[in-house]
C-alpha cells in the first residue's frame, strides 16, 4: 500500500504553488508588509479566480466539496509564499463552524459569500484560547459587550467570528454600531491582528446560544491543523534556501555546504521536518477519517510543528551567516510567520497540557 497524495492532490499541490509563487513573490510580499495592512486586494482577486475560498464547503452552497486534506495541502502551499491573504478564517474556521452549528439560513446565507471571496472573516477565539483577565465578553440576548484579544486576519476582515465562552459561536458585522477595532502590531507584516471592544454591539448567534461547544472544539482542530501546514511550507522553505546558500558561498575557496559543520545542520533540518510532516498528514486525515482521534492529532500535530519550525528557522538562518539577518534574503518573512503561527489559536505548553488532558493523564 501506498500512503501518499493522488494524482489529483499532486495536480492541486503543483497548481496552487505556481499560482502562490508567481501571485506572492518576496516582492510582493515586501512591499505589502511595508504597507503595514497585510493584506493585498490584488492577490485577494487572484485567489478568489483560483477558486479554492470553498475548498471545504459542500457543492449545495457554491464550494468544491473536498475533504480536509485538501485544505491542507492549499495551506502548505500558502505557507510558502507567506501568502498575504486572510485564508485561515475565511477558508477554514468559519466555514467550520457554520457546517457544524449554523442554521439553514445562516449557511444558505454565508458560505457562498465565502466561497466567492465576498466575505473575508476574522478570528476572535480567545475566550476558549488563552483569555487575559483585563478581558472577556457577555453576551445578553443578541447584544455583545468586553473585548477580545489577539483577533486573526482583523485588518482585512468584514466579518468577524468570536467565541463567547465555551460554547457560544457569533458573529459580528465590521461595521455594526458598538464596535471598536484597535490594530495590534506583531513581527509578521504578512498578516493583521487587532484588539476589538464591544459596547452593546448587535451580534448574529450562530445557531442557538449555548449549543456549540461542539463546533467550538472542532473549528480550533481544524485552524490548528491549517497554522501547522502553513508552518511546514515556510520550514521547506527555509531549509531549500539554506541548501541553496550553502551550495553557493564560498570561503577559503570552497562552498560552505561542503564543510561538515553545516553539512549537519542542513541534515538536521530535514531529520527535524520529515517526521513532523507525517503527523501533520495524518492529523489533516483524521480530521475527516478517524474522528476518535482527530482532536488528540491536532493537538500533537500544531504544538510539535511549532516547536520544529522554530529550530529549522533559527538553523536555516545561522547557514546564512549574517546575510540571513538583511532584507536582501528576506528569509525574516519565512521567520517571523513561523514565530507568529507558534502562538495562534494556543502556544505548544498550552496545547500539550490539553493533549494531556484528553488522555486523561491529567486533570481538566
Amino acid at each position: 500500500m501506498e500512503f501518499g497524495l493522488s494524482e489529483e492532490q499532486v495536480i492541486l499541490q503543483d497548481s496552487v504553488r505556481r499560482f502562490l509563487e508567481e501571485q506572492s513573490s518576496l516582492d510582493t510580499v515586501r512591499n505589502i508588509a511595508e504597507n503595514g495592512t497585510g493584506f493585498d486586494k490584488a492577490l485577494w482577486q487572484s485567489v478568489i479566480e483560483l477558486g479554492i475560498l470553498g475548498a471545504i464547503i459542500p457543492e449545495q452552497y457554491g464550494g468544491s466539496g473536498m475533504n480536509f486534506f485538501d485544505a491542507f495541502i492549499i495551506f502548505e502551499a500558502a505557507g510558502r509564499c507567506t501568502a498575504p491573504v486572510p485564508l485561515l478564517g475565511t477558508m477554514i474556521m468559519a466555514p467550520i463552524a457554520l457546517l457544524e452549528a449554523g442554521s439553514d439560513e445562516q449557511k444558505t446565507r454565508c458560505l457562498p459569500a465565502l466561497t466567492n471571496g465576498e466575505c473575508k472573516v476574522g478570528i476572535a477565539v480567545t475566550e476558549v484560547v488563552n483569555r487575559r483577565e483585563d478581558a472577556g465578553l457577555t453576551l445578553e440576548g443578541n447584544k455583545l459587550s468586553g473585548k477580545a484579544l489577539f483577533v486573526i486576519d482583523a485588518g482585512a476582515a468584514d466579518l468577524f467570528l468570536v467565541a463567547v465562552g465555551n460554547d457560544t459561536l457569533v458573529l459580528v458585522e465590521r461595521d455594526v454600531s458598538g464596535l471598536t477595532i484597535e490594530a495590534l502590531s506583531t513581527v509578521d507584516k504578512t498578516r493583521c491582528v487587532a484588539e476589538l471592544v464591544f459596547d452593546n454591539a448587535s451580534v448574529d448567534i450562530i445557531g442557538d446560544a449555548g449549543n456549540a461547544a461542539g463546533a467550538i472544539t472542532k473549528m480550533l482542530d481544524g485552524g490548528r491543523i491549517a497554522l501547522a501546514a502553513d508552518t511546514l511550507g515556510a520550514a521547506e522553505v527555509m531549509i531549500e534556501k539554506a541548501v541553496a546558500y550553502a551550495m553557493e558561498r564560498e570561503q577559503f575557496n570552497r562552498p560552505i555546504g561542503s564543510f561538515q559543520a553545516v553539512k549537519h545542520m542542513c541534515a538536521d533540518m530535514v531529520a527535524d521536518l520529515e517526521p513532523a510532516r507525517s503527523l501533520i498528514w495524518y492529523a489533516a486525515h483524521a480530521y475527516d477519517f478517524v474522528p476518535d482521534e482527530a482532536r488528540l492529532m491536532a493537538c500533537h500535530a500544531r504544538a510539535h510543528m511549532a516547536e520544529v519550525g522554530m529550530t529549522v528557522a533559527k538553523t536555516a538562518v545561522e547557514v546564512h551567516g549574517g546575510m540571513g539577518f538583511t532584507d536582501l534574503m528576506g528569509l525574516h518573512y519565512w521567520f517571523k510567520r513561523i514565530g507568529l503561527n507558534r502562538q495562534l489559536l494556543g502556544g505548544p505548553e498550552q496545547i500539550r497540557n490539553e493533549a494531556a488532558i484528553i488522555q486523561q493523564w491529567v486533570a481538566a
